[in-house]
């Protein structure tokens, strides 16, 4: 918009005519609020980046704290997976084909999995 006042008094100063030098008062006005409304027109543009900008940082905290949650219940998970997997082999282990072994299975996937929710808690993670 600028850039058509500005081609418009460009043009007015080249063909100068009695008519032009009456009208010189209204198109200095009429560029005045051009410029103004240009101006304003760039604030507001920074003014909704800013706003953008900031509602992207609030959803990506939002992000990581739901990543955060997410992943602490990943691990606390792992640990019964890790352990049902490790005594759900066919080769021989300590406690293999005792009662004790079921006991130590299930001992270690509730010391493990309540020990990490604690800790995850404590860190504020859950």
């Amino acid at each position: 918009m600028r850039e058509v006042v500005t081609a418009v008094m460009r043009f007015r100063d080249e063909r100068s005519t009695p008519l032009s030098k009456e009208l010189d008062g209204y198109f200095n006005d009429l560029y005045d609020h051009v410029v103004r409304a240009a101006e304003w027109t760039e604030s507001l543009r920074d003014l909704i980046s800013s706003v953008f900008e900031t509602n992207l940082s609030l959803q990506d905290a939002r992000l990581n704290e739901i990543m955060k949650k997410l992943a602490a219940w990943a691990a606390i998970i792992a640990v019964p997976t890790a352990v049902t997997g490790w005594f759900g082999q066919n080769i021989p282990y300590p406690g293999f084909s005792e009662a004790f072994g079921l006991f130590q299975s299930v001992l270690l996937i509730l010391v493990g999995s309540v020990g990490l929710y604690f800790v995850f808690r404590r860190f504020d993670w859950i």
